[in-house]
């Protein structure tokens, strides 16, 4: 049995797995692993973790063993089921006090049930997003842990040595809120993410089907707006993928690469979510419906052969339509980010979660997948305002819009006249007309719900909360459905 000189534990070695425990090990902690399968436990302490403060464990009472009290075992293991054995396997070879860390990509009900589990065990659970892929893992990833406030301080100091800086060496780490708080911060983020990566399909899609860039071209395009405002990630990203060459065609590899798109599910939950909660966040729904017609590719290759679209030929200066698509990308992504928080404000009034929505924006703002510019600008204006009840109504988020508001509607209405789709910035103009509007149809709508259910009305001339029902059907009847409201 190993002596208690580990730091932390890691149960899990995959690839995120690894490179957690090699940054973990490179800031100065000793890391206890173990892996279900111990061929892979041994290859990693042989191979990447040779010579290094790692202890390798071919038993979960090992790892235990080999850790220092407060014990503190992270596991980085398929979210579900995969979960709750290995807690159940944990919990005998714990003490009163010791930390259970969930890393992975689990459902936040499924955290917040697990944080009350483990609590009325006696001891301390964490449920943690990780956001920056395999090399954010090992460099330096965004961490947003909620869950047992008693184990913050344990942990703190492994986390944000860790984690990714931003300016001034302020790491992207910072205690998120209760049971499952971290985990639907994490959601969120992976819910804008689809968004983020969609519109900027959107934006190439435009720019090449429309305009008829090519690839060196786009590339070039792409280039040039990660000098500004667009400045992030995923723009980087796309600017390398699009120069990127097959050695074997000579073909550029994104052009070999089939139109079908997979999904591992945060987006789903991301939209579910918006749907409990009754926020409006259309634009990560249609990023994740986008997915879902993507995957639908044998029946689009049927489908043109026998629907009629337009064959409108561009005409006009392609780079004031290039800036056109840029502005539209930059105020749908405003729109989205918009959406994304207030379903962040929105879950923190049910579940009584006290959100950080700056030091959310901060903890984003590097390692993360979404890391961009743009989050120091929200970190800003909720600075100005903690409570700001939606990113449009902030001064320099209103002042972007206004700026590029229409070039944003002269892109739309260019993708129209040439029948590309653009879903995400159709949605993201959609929520900003609908939210900017003082009256809409919904009076009518109501009145249609009372005419063939009896679901009852608000009325202008009356003061909220009172109902009111028509005899739409001149029956005489007075009998009303229930009320029901988002």
């Amino acid at each position: 049995m190993s002596a208690a000189t580990a730091d932390i534990a890691m149960i899990g070695l995959a690839v995120m797995g690894e490179n957690l425990v090699l940054n973990m090990e490179s800031h100065g902690f000793t890391v206890a692993v173990y892996n279900r399968t111990i061929d892979k436990m041994e290859a990693f302490t042989a191979g990447r973790g040779k010579g290094k403060k790692i202890v390798g464990c071919r038993t979960i009472e090992d790892l235990c063993a080999s850790l220092k009290s407060p014990r503190k075992v992270m596991m980085l293991v398929k979210a579900g089921k995969a979960v709750d054995e290995c807690i159940e396997q944990l919990l005998p070879h714990l003490s009163a006090g010791d930390i259970i860390i969930d890393g992975g990509n689990s459902h936040y009900p499924d955290t917040i049930r697990r944080t009350k589990y483990v609590e009325s065990k006696g001891f301390l659970f964490i449920g943690t997003g990780v956001s920056g892929g395999e090399e954010g893992a090992l460099k330096g990833p965004s961490i947003m842990p909620g869950g047992s406030a008693a184990a913050w301080p344990h942990v703190k100091p492994i986390f944000q040595a860790v984690s990714a800086k931003v300016e001034g060496g302020v790491p992207c780490c910072d205690w998120v809120g209760s049971d499952g708080a971290g985990h639907f911060v994490k959601m969120v983020h992976n819910g804008i993410e689809y968004g983020d990566m969609q519109m900027i399909c959107e934006a190439y899609s435009l720019l090449k089907g429309v305009a008829g860039l090519t690839n060196e071209e786009l590339q070039q395009v792409f280039a040039t707006w990660n000098e500004g405002e667009l400045d992030s990630y995923l723009i980087q990203i796309t600017r390398d993928i699009l120069g990127e060459k097959d050695p074997e065609t000579g073909k550029h590899v994104v052009d070999v690469i089939l139109d079908t798109a997979g999904q591992k599910g945060t987006g789903k939950w991301t939209s579910v979510a918006a749907l409990d909660y009754g926020v409006a966040a259309p634009t990560v729904s249609e990023a994740v419906f986008a997915r879902c017609m993507s995957a639908m590719k044998e029946e689009r290759v049927s489908a043109s052969t026998i629907l009629a679209g337009p064959k409108a030929k561009f005409k006009g200066d392609k780079e004031s339509f290039i800036e056109d698509v840029r502005q539209a990308l930059y105020a749908s992504k405003i729109c989205s980010y918009a959406q994304g928080f207030q379903l962040l404000r929105a879950a923190a009034a049910e579940q009584n979660w006290t959100l950080d929505y700056g030091s959310i924006a901060l903890m984003w703002r590097g390692g993360c997948i979404i890391r961009a510019r743009f989050l120091g600008d929200i970190k800003a204006a909720f600075d100005r305002k903690p409570a700001l009840a939606n990113l449009l109504l902030d001064k320099y988020f209103k002042k972007a819009i206004r700026k590029s508001q229409l070039a944003w509607r002269r892109a739309m209405a260019r993708a129209i006249k040439h029948g590309v789709p653009v879903p995400a910035f159709g949605s993201a103009l959609s929520y900003y007309d609908g939210y900017r509007t003082a009256t809409l149809p919904a009076n009518l709508l109501q009145a249609q719900r009372d005419y063939f259910g009896a679901h009852t009305y608000e009325r202008i001339d009356q003061p909220r909360g009172q109902f009111f029902h028509t005899d739409w059907c001149k029956l005489g009847g007075s009998t009303t459905s229930s009320t029901y409201v988002v």
